[in-house]
C-alpha cells in the first residue's frame, strides 16, 4: 500500500467515527507508528482531518450549516464507541443512593442504560430512555410530564420542575467557547430549566461537538462543571475550556483540570 492509499484508508476510517488514535491505525495499517504520524501530517496539511493529541480527529461537514441538527434516530448510529466510552466514564460519577437529572440525546441514552441496574433515582426527558428503563431498569425512574416531542425525542411541559438532583448529566449539539449550543428551541429550554435543580452539571460530548457551531446558546461554559469527551480533543478545545474553569476528562484517557 503506497501513501496516498494508506492516507485515504485513513479518511475512509474517520467518515464513521470521530477520532482515530495512532496506536489504532497502525494495527489496522500495519505500519509503524513513525509512518502513522506523517500520514497525520499529511491528512492534516490538505484540510482533510484535523491532527490531534494522539491520533487524528474527523471534520465535522455539519460546522458549515449552523442550523443544521442531525434528527435522533440518525445521530445515534454516529461515534458509537465514542459514545459508549464517555457513557462508562460518566457512570464512575454516579454513587449509590444519588439522585440525577439525564437529559435527552443518544450519549446520555448510553449513560442511562449502563445506570440501569443501580440503586439510584433517575429523572429524564428521553422518551428512548424511560422506555428502556422502564422495560429494563431496577432504578427509581421518574419521567417529565408534557407533551411528548417525537423530534428530538423529548417530554416537555411548561410547568415547573420540582426534582432536584446532585448532578445534571447533559449533551449538546454543538459546544464554542461561549458554551453549549442547541438549534432546537425546546431543547434550549429543556436544558436551562433542568440545570436551575441540580448541585452540578456534567456534559457529555463526542470531540465533533466543538466543530458544530449550533445556532442558539443553551448554557454558557461557566455553568459547567465537568466535560466528558473522547481523546480527540484538540489542545486549543482544552485551553478553552480549562480557561472558562471546566475539569476535562477524556474517556480512556487523562484528566484535566
Amino acid at each position: 500500500m503506497n501513501d496516498m492509499d494508506r492516507q485515504q484508508q485513513i479518511i475512509e476510517i474517520l467518515r464513521d467515527r470521530p477520532f482515530a488514535s495512532v496506536r489504532e491505525l497502525q494495527e489496522q495499517l500495519g505500519v509503524s507508528a513513525a509512518t502513522v504520524r506523517r500520514d497525520i501530517d499529511k491528512i492534516d496539511e490538505a484540510g482533510n482531518a484535523r491532527k490531534v493529541y494522539g491520533g487524528v480527529s474527523a471534520l465535522d461537514t455539519t460546522a458549515r450549516n449552523p442550523a443544521f441538527a442531525r434528527p435522533y434516530d440518525e445521530n445515534r448510529d454516529l461515534a458509537v464507541d465514542a459514545k459508549l466510552q464517555i457513557a462508562e466514564l460518566a457512570a464512575t460519577m454516579v454513587a449509590d443512593g444519588d439522585s440525577v437529572i439525564i437529559n435527552g440525546g443518544s450519549t446520555c441514552f448510553h449513560l442511562g442504560a449502563k445506570l440501569a441496574d443501580r440503586n439510584i433515582r433517575v429523572f429524564t426527558n428521553s422518551m428512548p430512555l424511560a422506555a428502556y428503563l422502564g422495560e429494563n431498569g431496577k432504578c427509581s425512574l421518574t419521567v417529565a410530564g408534557g407533551e411528548l416531542h417525537r423530534e428530538p425525542r423529548v417530554l416537555y411541559s411548561t410547568q415547573p420542575i420540582t426534582y432536584f438532583a446532585s448532578k445534571f448529566f447533559v449533551g449538546a449539539q454543538g459546544i464554542n467557547g461561549e458554551g453549549l449550543r442547541e438549534s432546537h428551541p425546546l431543547m434550549v429550554k429543556s436544558i436551562q430549566e433542568l440545570s436551575r435543580n441540580v448541585d452540578q452539571i456534567v456534559v457529555l460530548a463526542d470531540s465533533r461537538k466543538f466543530s458544530i457551531q449550533a445556532r442558539n446558546l443553551a448554557l454558557p461554559l461557566s455553568r459547567v462543571g465537568t466535560l466528558i469527551t473522547d481523546e480527540g480533543l484538540t489542545d486549543q478545545d482544552a485551553k478553552m475550556l480549562e480557561e472558562a474553569g471546566v475539569t476535562i476528562r477524556i474517556a480512556g484517557g487523562r484528566s484535566i483540570s
